[in-house]
Order: C-alpha cells, then sequence, then structure tokens
C-alpha cells in the first residue's frame, strides 16, 4: 500500500502543477488516471482477502487415507463422502466412526467416480483437493448455515441439543445434499425447512413433537424441474434414513445415525 499512496502523492503532486497549466480538460484525464491506480489497487486487495478466507477455511489433509487407516482425519472423510452410501434407493449409511472399511472406501470410490477422478478408494491429494472444493467457511459449496435456522429467528438456538450441535449436525446434512444435488443432475436445491427451535417446531400444525427437526437433522426440500420421486430416490440412496413424499418437498433426515434421533428406518 506505501507504493501506491506514493503514486498517489506523486499524481497529486503532478496534478496540481499540470492543473495550473492545462487547466480542466487535463485534470479529468489524471482524475480518472488516479481513480483507475486506487480502484486497481482495492480489486487485489478484495482478491486476495477473498483467496485468503477460502485457504484458511479449508480442511489440512495431513497424509494419504486407505481402508484400513483410523483417526479423526477419516471421520471427516466419512463426513465428507456420507452421501455416496449407495448408487440406488439402499437402507445403509456411512458410519461416523473414524475407522476407513469397506462401507468408507465404497463410498469414496462413488464420490470419486462422480467427480472424475480415479475410483481407486484410496484419498491421496487429488481426492482431497476435490473434497476440499466442496467445503466453504459458512457451509458447504451450494449450502450455507443461513438456509437451515429457524424460520422463527432463533439461528441454531431453541433446540432439542445445543446451538453447537445443531449446527455440527446440519454440516454433515450439507455434505449429503451435495450427492443429493449432483445425483439430480446437478441442480440447485431450495431448503423450505432445515431446523427448528421447539416453539417454531410446535407451531406447525401437524408437527411431531419430537420431530427429527429440532436436532438440526432433517430437512425439507425441493428442486424446481426435478420431480418429487426423482429426489426422493436420490436421498434414499445418499444414507438419509428417513425420507418421504411431503406432496411439495421431499423430508430427509438421518435418524438412526444419533442416540437422540428416532432408532428406526422410515421410508413409507
Amino acid at each position: 500500500m506505501g507504493g501506491v499512496l506514493g503514486q498517489i502523492r506523486f499524481l497529486d503532486f503532478q496534478d496540481i502543477q499540470q492543473v495550473k497549466i492545462l487547466g480542466g480538460r487535463k485534470m479529468k484525464k489524471i482524475f480518472k488516471k488516479l481513480v483507475m491506480v486506487v480502484g486497481f489497487t482495492l480489486l487485489i486487495t478484495l482478491a486476495i482477502t477473498v483467496i485468503s478466507t477460502d485457504e484458511a477455511s479449508a480442511y489440512s489433509w495431513s497424509r494419504t487415507l486407505k481402508e484400513g487407516s483410523s483417526g479423526s482425519d477419516v471421520r471427516e472423510l466419512q463426513i465428507r463422502v456420507a452421501g455416496w452410501a449407495a448408487d440406488s434407493p439402499t437402507r445403509t449409511y456411512v458410519a461416523i466412526d473414524g475407522q476407513f472399511g469397506p462401507g468408507t472406501k465404497v463410498a469414496v470410490m462413488r464420490f470419486q467416480r462422480a467427480y472424475g477422478l480415479v475410483a481407486d478408494g484410496i484419498v491421496g491429494p487429488a481426492t482431497q483437493a476435490k473434497l476440499n472444493d466442496l467445503e466453504r467457511s459458512n457451509g458447504t459449496k451450494h449450502f450455507s448455515y443461513s438456509e437451515f435456522y429457524s424460520k422463527d429467528g432463533s439461528g441454531f438456538s431453541g433446540g432439542r441439543v445445543s446451538s453447537t450441535t445443531v449446527r455440527e449436525n446440519v454440516r454433515r446434512m450439507m455434505y449429503k445434499l451435495e450427492a443429493v444435488r449432483v445425483k439430480i443432475g446437478n441442480k440447485p436445491i431450495t431448503v423450505n425447512s432445515g431446523f427448528r427451535s421447539i416453539s417454531h417446531n410446535n407451531s406447525i400444525p401437524g408437527s411431531a413433537s419430537n420431530s427429527q427437526h429440532t436436532y438440526g437433522i432433517a430437512a425439507d426440500i425441493k428442486s424446481s424441474g426435478v420431480s418429487l420421486t426423482t429426489l426422493m430416490n436420490a436421498a434414499k440412496s445418499s444414507g438419509f434414513s428417513g425420507v418421504y413424499n411431503g406432496g411439495t418437498f421431499i423430508h430427509a433426515d438421518s435418524r438412526v445415525e444419533y442416540s437422540y434421533g428416532a432408532q428406526y428406518w422410515y421410508w413409507p
């Protein structure tokens, strides 16, 4: 910035001298030049800030992961490929346990195949880069936390678990929805209802008293131009254990994965 300020000071001095000699027309040209210099500098500064923010939010993978690996990085991997639990409607899900077993491997292979990578089930630099490409500081590539806030203005507060737990549950759900989005042809998905505070849930006619929404593990979704049947089948292949057609939306939740969720599959 010092160099830019120096240019501005230099331009200011030159402007004053030239304005005295050449008058208004020359002043306009010099003023335009000054605006371009300052504007270009601000643009570069903004770009650097955005890039730095994205880099700061990226998960740091420290090793190649493969079947037999274990640890917190495997757990993070499982969260990100959970939506690739199956190729077609199947009552299965990727266990988030930090153990890289056969279920995690096939989910990784489906993820790799979907994103044009070598489908070998080994999570090296190329796969890790693609996983991080889906990450954003405010959610995932195509979903943000704010889309899942309770409609009564309480954000992630007032549910049956803490707001921190809700936020993490929503993060896990967003990665599943990224997979659903790919499976329906990369069509945008609208979240009609995500997390609900207990008071907001109670204000909705016909809502279950122990709704999965109050834990942040459910979402009601739709996609313009995509049939509800297609969307429902995509959800059923993405590890969601509670899926049903709501008439104008598809409800999807991960009830069986949580000790406080409903412990049964619900696919009416």
